[in-house]
C-alpha cells in the first residue's frame, strides 16, 4: 500500500502522516509537492492538516486551485482511496469530493484538545477495524471545523450512512454539550457516497504511536493494510 502525502506551502501535518505510513507501518510513502500532478504510483492519496496557503481567504479555499488536485480529483473518481484530515477536510468540501463545507467555530476559538468521537459507520475500509459505535479519543486543533449543509445535505448524509465519525461524550452519547465546534448533527467526519473519500476534522495521525499513549487513531491507516 504506497501513501501519498500532499505538502502546500503552510501544511504542517505532512511530516506527522508519514511518520505514520512510512515510520510506524512500514508503508511506502511519498510527498507530494502541490505543483506536481502524477500520482499513478500512489494506492491513498492523503491530504494533511496545516494553514494550506495561510488559510487565507477561507480555509482551503486557494488549496483547491492547486494543480495536484485535478489528479486528486480524477484519483477519487476511479475509485481510489482518498483522506483529508482537518485543512484537508476543508480542501475536499472546497473541489466538491465531499458535500457541505467547514465554518468558523461555534465560539469563534481555535481549539486544540482531546475529543470522544463515536464511529457511527465501520463498514469502510477506513473504519473496519473499529465496532460500530466505538468511542474513541482524538486530538482537534482547528478554528474552521463546524461543518455546516442544507437540510438535504444533512438528511442525504443521514440517509446514505455517510456520517462515519460523530463527536460525543465518554459515554458515547450524542449531545449540544459534547460538540466542540457546533457542527451540525455532531458531524467529525464523512465519506462520499462510494466511501472511498473520507474527510474528517480529528487528527488520527496525532493518535498513532504508543509513545504518546495515544493510538486509537492509528487503526484507521492499519484498518487500510488488512
Amino acid at each position: 500500500m504506497k501513501f501519498g502525502v500532499i505538502v502546500f506551502p503552510g501544511s504542517n501535518c505532512d511530516r506527522d502522516l508519514a511518520t505514520v505510513t512510512e515510520g510506524l507501518l512500514d508503508q511506502p510513502t511519498r510527498m507530494i509537492w502541490h505543483q506536481d500532478t502524477d500520482i499513478s504510483d500512489i494506492d491513498v492519496m492523503v491530504i494533511p492538516g496545516g494553514f494550506s496557503y495561510g488559510d487565507y481567504l477561507r480555509c482551503g479555499a486557494i488549496a483547491r486551485f492547486s494543480p495536484v488536485m485535478r489528479s486528486v480529483i480524477e484519483h477519487a473518481n476511479q475509485g481510489k482511496l482518498v483522506l483529508g484530515i482537518c485543512n484537508g477536510f476543508q480542501v475536499l468540501t472546497e473541489v466538491g469530493l465531499l458535500p457541505g463545507a467547514l465554518i468558523r467555530n461555534r465560539d469563534l476559538h481555535f481549539i486544540c484538545d482531546r475529543v470522544p468521537v463515536r464511529v457511527e459507520n465501520n463498514q469502510l475500509s477506513w473504519t473496519k477495524q473499529y465496532t460500530s459505535n466505538q468511542v474513541i479519543t482524538l486530538p482537534v486543533a482547528h478554528g474552521e471545523g463546524r461543518y455546516y449543509g442544507d437540510k438535504d445535505t444533512i438528511k442525504g448524509l443521514e440517509d446514505n450512512n455517510q456520517i462515519i465519525f460523530r463527536y460525543c461524550n465518554l459515554l458515547g452519547e450524542i449531545s449540544e454539550e459534547a460538540n466542540p465546534n457546533g457542527s451540525l448533527s455532531n458531524i467529525a467526519g464523512i465519506s462520499n457516497k462510494q466511501g472511498n473519500v473520507l474527510g474528517m476534522m480529528p487528527h488520527p495521525e496525532r493518535a498513532s504511536d504508543s509513545l504518546t499513549r495515544a493510538i486509537e487513531g492509528r487503526i484507521l491507516f492499519e484498518g487500510l493494510l488488512v
